[in-house]
Protein backbone atom coordinates (compact mmCIF):
# COMPACT_ATOMS: atom_id res chain seq x y z
CA UNK A 1 0.00 0.00 0.00
CA UNK A 2 1.03 3.75 -0.67
CA UNK A 3 1.09 6.12 1.44
CA UNK A 4 -1.82 8.20 0.87
CA UNK A 5 -1.32 11.59 -0.58
CA UNK A 6 -1.14 14.77 1.23
CA UNK A 7 -4.18 16.36 1.60
CA UNK A 8 -3.79 20.05 0.43
CA UNK A 9 -5.97 23.20 0.25
CA UNK A 10 -5.61 25.73 -2.42
CA UNK A 11 -3.46 28.51 -1.57
CA UNK A 12 -4.77 32.20 -1.48
CA UNK A 13 -3.52 33.29 -4.44
CA UNK A 14 -5.81 30.59 -6.58
CA UNK A 15 -8.71 31.08 -4.40
CA UNK A 16 -8.13 34.98 -5.57
CA UNK A 17 -7.92 33.87 -9.00
CA UNK A 18 -10.63 31.39 -8.77
CA UNK A 19 -12.88 34.31 -7.75
CA UNK A 20 -12.01 36.47 -10.30
CA UNK A 21 -12.54 33.86 -12.94
CA UNK A 22 -16.09 33.78 -11.49
CA UNK A 23 -16.51 37.10 -11.91
CA UNK A 24 -15.32 38.66 -15.08
CA UNK A 25 -17.42 35.12 -16.37
CA UNK A 26 -20.83 36.07 -14.40
CA UNK A 27 -20.27 32.58 -12.70
CA UNK A 28 -21.34 31.37 -9.13
CA UNK A 29 -19.88 29.66 -6.45
CA UNK A 30 -22.56 27.07 -4.48
CA UNK A 31 -22.15 25.32 -1.57
CA UNK A 32 -20.48 24.84 1.92
CA UNK A 33 -17.18 23.10 3.01
CA UNK A 34 -18.28 19.34 3.54
CA UNK A 35 -18.69 18.26 7.72
CA UNK A 36 -17.20 15.59 6.85
CA UNK A 37 -14.27 14.13 8.09
CA UNK A 38 -13.81 11.49 5.12
CA UNK A 39 -15.41 11.51 1.70
CA UNK A 40 -15.63 10.95 -1.95
CA UNK A 41 -16.66 14.05 -3.96
CA UNK A 42 -17.76 13.47 -7.76
CA UNK A 43 -18.03 15.61 -10.22
CA UNK A 44 -20.64 16.18 -13.34
CA UNK A 45 -21.21 16.65 -16.27
CA UNK A 46 -17.77 16.52 -17.39
CA UNK A 47 -17.74 17.28 -21.64
CA UNK A 48 -15.40 20.31 -21.75
CA UNK A 49 -11.68 20.93 -20.56
CA UNK A 50 -13.08 24.30 -19.14
CA UNK A 51 -15.16 22.17 -16.31
CA UNK A 52 -11.99 21.19 -14.82
CA UNK A 53 -10.66 24.90 -14.40
CA UNK A 54 -13.98 25.87 -13.21
CA UNK A 55 -14.45 22.67 -10.46
CA UNK A 56 -10.56 23.19 -9.31
CA UNK A 57 -11.84 27.09 -8.89
CA UNK A 58 -14.67 26.60 -7.05
CA UNK A 59 -13.23 23.51 -5.15
CA UNK A 60 -10.00 26.73 -3.61
CA UNK A 61 -12.90 29.01 -3.06
CA UNK A 62 -14.95 26.28 -1.04
CA UNK A 63 -12.17 25.47 0.78
CA UNK A 64 -11.80 21.54 -0.29
CA UNK A 65 -8.89 19.62 1.24
CA UNK A 66 -8.47 16.86 -1.28
CA UNK A 67 -6.87 15.00 -3.66
CA UNK A 68 -8.23 14.13 -7.36
CA UNK A 69 -7.61 11.47 -9.83
CA UNK A 70 -6.41 13.18 -13.26
CA UNK A 71 -5.10 11.66 -16.66
CA UNK A 72 -1.38 11.30 -16.18
CA UNK A 73 -0.90 12.94 -19.78
CA UNK A 74 -1.84 16.58 -17.96
CA UNK A 75 0.69 16.35 -15.58
CA UNK A 76 3.67 16.94 -17.94
CA UNK A 77 5.30 20.44 -17.69
CA UNK A 78 4.02 23.81 -15.54
CA UNK A 79 0.56 22.40 -15.76
CA UNK A 80 1.65 19.21 -13.68
CA UNK A 81 3.66 21.22 -11.06
CA UNK A 82 0.03 23.26 -10.62
CA UNK A 83 -2.03 20.33 -10.70
CA UNK A 84 0.18 18.36 -7.96
CA UNK A 85 0.55 21.32 -5.71
CA UNK A 86 -3.81 21.48 -5.88
CA UNK A 87 -3.82 17.63 -4.88
CA UNK A 88 -3.61 16.05 -7.87
CA UNK A 89 -2.58 12.49 -8.88
CA UNK A 90 -1.81 10.99 -12.11
CA UNK A 91 -3.66 8.26 -12.94
CA UNK A 92 -2.80 5.91 -16.02
CA UNK A 93 -5.31 3.53 -17.27
CA UNK A 94 -3.16 1.36 -19.65
CA UNK A 95 -1.34 0.47 -16.41
CA UNK A 96 -2.64 -2.90 -14.41
CA UNK A 97 -3.61 -1.19 -10.95
CA UNK A 98 -6.18 -1.30 -8.88
CA UNK A 99 -6.67 2.21 -7.86
CA UNK A 100 -10.27 1.19 -5.90
CA UNK A 101 -8.26 -0.94 -3.45
CA UNK A 102 -5.54 2.00 -3.15
CA UNK A 103 -8.23 4.61 -2.38
CA UNK A 104 -9.83 2.35 0.25
CA UNK A 105 -6.41 1.26 1.93
CA UNK A 106 -5.76 5.27 2.07
CA UNK A 107 -9.61 6.23 3.47
CA UNK A 108 -9.20 3.76 6.00
CA UNK A 109 -5.53 4.70 7.59
CA UNK A 110 -5.90 8.53 7.63
CA UNK A 111 -8.20 10.38 9.80
CA UNK A 112 -8.94 13.00 7.02
CA UNK A 113 -9.18 12.04 3.87
CA UNK A 114 -11.02 13.41 0.74
CA UNK A 115 -10.83 12.17 -2.97
CA UNK A 116 -12.61 14.08 -6.21
CA UNK A 117 -13.49 11.85 -9.03
CA UNK A 118 -15.06 12.80 -12.42
CA UNK A 119 -16.91 9.76 -12.82
CA UNK A 120 -17.46 9.74 -16.42
CA UNK A 121 -13.56 9.51 -16.90
CA UNK A 122 -13.80 11.54 -20.31
CA UNK A 123 -15.13 14.21 -21.76
CA UNK A 124 -16.54 12.55 -24.83
CA UNK A 125 -20.01 10.83 -24.86
CA UNK A 126 -20.25 7.46 -22.60
CA UNK A 127 -22.82 4.86 -22.01
CA UNK A 128 -22.42 5.65 -18.46
CA UNK A 129 -20.64 6.08 -15.17
CA UNK A 130 -17.36 4.18 -14.03
CA UNK A 131 -18.27 2.65 -10.82
CA UNK A 132 -15.24 3.05 -8.77
CA UNK A 133 -16.17 6.09 -7.31
CA UNK A 134 -19.29 3.98 -5.78
CA UNK A 135 -17.29 1.21 -4.92
CA UNK A 136 -14.60 3.30 -2.97
CA UNK A 137 -17.56 5.06 -0.97
CA UNK A 138 -19.35 1.84 -0.18
CA UNK A 139 -16.10 -0.15 0.95
CA UNK A 140 -14.56 2.95 3.00
CA UNK A 141 -18.10 3.00 4.58
CA UNK A 142 -17.70 7.25 3.42
CA UNK A 143 -20.61 9.66 1.98
CA UNK A 144 -20.34 11.02 -1.65
CA UNK A 145 -20.19 14.63 -1.79
CA UNK A 146 -22.28 15.88 -4.73
CA UNK A 147 -20.03 18.43 -7.29
CA UNK A 148 -21.50 19.63 -9.86
CA UNK A 149 -21.03 21.86 -12.98
CA UNK A 150 -23.82 23.45 -14.55
CA UNK A 151 -23.47 25.97 -17.77
CA UNK A 152 -27.56 26.96 -18.02
CA UNK A 153 -26.86 28.69 -14.56
CA UNK A 154 -23.47 29.25 -15.40
CA UNK A 155 -22.70 28.24 -11.58
CA UNK A 156 -20.84 25.18 -9.94
CA UNK A 157 -20.30 24.10 -6.42
CA UNK A 158 -22.07 21.36 -4.08
CA UNK A 159 -24.66 20.27 -3.48
CA UNK A 160 -26.15 20.44 0.04
CA UNK A 161 -27.14 16.69 -0.06
CA UNK A 162 -24.53 13.77 0.11
CA UNK A 163 -25.16 9.90 -0.61
CA UNK A 164 -24.74 6.82 1.45
CA UNK A 165 -24.22 3.84 -0.46
CA UNK A 166 -26.02 1.03 0.28
CA UNK A 167 -25.07 -1.84 -1.77
CA UNK A 168 -27.91 -1.28 -4.09
CA UNK A 169 -26.32 0.58 -7.15
CA UNK A 170 -29.33 0.74 -9.18
CA UNK A 171 -31.13 2.40 -6.42
CA UNK A 172 -28.50 4.35 -5.70
CA UNK A 173 -28.26 5.70 -8.71
CA UNK A 174 -31.86 6.70 -8.97
CA UNK A 175 -30.83 8.89 -6.45
CA UNK A 176 -27.91 10.70 -8.66
CA UNK A 177 -30.18 11.18 -11.54
CA UNK A 178 -32.74 13.29 -9.66
CA UNK A 179 -29.28 15.59 -8.21
CA UNK A 180 -27.84 15.75 -11.73
CA UNK A 181 -30.89 15.70 -13.92
CA UNK A 182 -31.39 19.32 -14.57
CA UNK A 183 -27.40 19.85 -14.60
CA UNK A 184 -26.30 20.94 -18.56
CA UNK A 185 -22.85 20.64 -19.53
CA UNK A 186 -20.82 22.65 -22.34
CA UNK A 187 -21.39 20.36 -24.83
CA UNK A 188 -25.04 19.28 -23.82
CA UNK A 189 -24.48 16.40 -26.56
CA UNK A 190 -22.09 14.64 -24.83
CA UNK A 191 -23.57 14.18 -21.86
CA UNK A 192 -24.60 9.95 -21.34
CA UNK A 193 -26.99 7.95 -19.01
CA UNK A 194 -26.05 8.46 -15.37
CA UNK A 195 -26.06 4.72 -14.95
CA UNK A 196 -23.50 2.18 -13.81
CA UNK A 197 -21.24 0.84 -16.06
CA UNK A 198 -21.37 -2.91 -16.30
CA UNK A 199 -18.15 -4.08 -16.34
CA UNK A 200 -16.29 -8.44 -16.52
CA UNK A 201 -14.92 -7.32 -12.60
CA UNK A 202 -18.70 -5.76 -11.37
CA UNK A 203 -19.51 -8.66 -9.33
CA UNK A 204 -15.97 -9.22 -8.13
CA UNK A 205 -16.21 -5.39 -6.76
CA UNK A 206 -18.85 -6.51 -4.20
CA UNK A 207 -16.29 -8.08 -1.95
CA UNK A 208 -12.84 -7.27 -0.44
CA UNK A 209 -10.95 -10.16 -2.12
CA UNK A 210 -11.85 -9.07 -5.73
CA UNK A 211 -10.12 -5.56 -5.39
CA UNK A 212 -7.18 -6.50 -6.92
CA UNK A 213 -8.93 -7.66 -10.28
CA UNK A 214 -11.10 -4.50 -10.80
CA UNK A 215 -8.59 -2.61 -12.88
CA UNK A 216 -11.07 -1.43 -15.60
CA UNK A 217 -13.63 0.35 -12.84
CA UNK A 218 -10.73 2.99 -11.66
CA UNK A 219 -12.44 6.12 -10.92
Amino acid sequence: MTEAPEARTAPTFVVRVGEWLYRILGWKCVGATPPHAKYVVIAAPHTSNWDGVLLLAAAAMLRLNLSFFGKHTLFRGPLGWVLRSLGGIPLDRSRNQSFVRQAVDWFRNTDRFALGVAPEGTRQLTRGWKTGFYYIALQAGVPVVLGYIDYSRKEAGLRPEVLIPTGDIEKDFEILRRHYAGCRGYHPERQGPIAPLPSAGAAQERSDEGWANVTEEAP
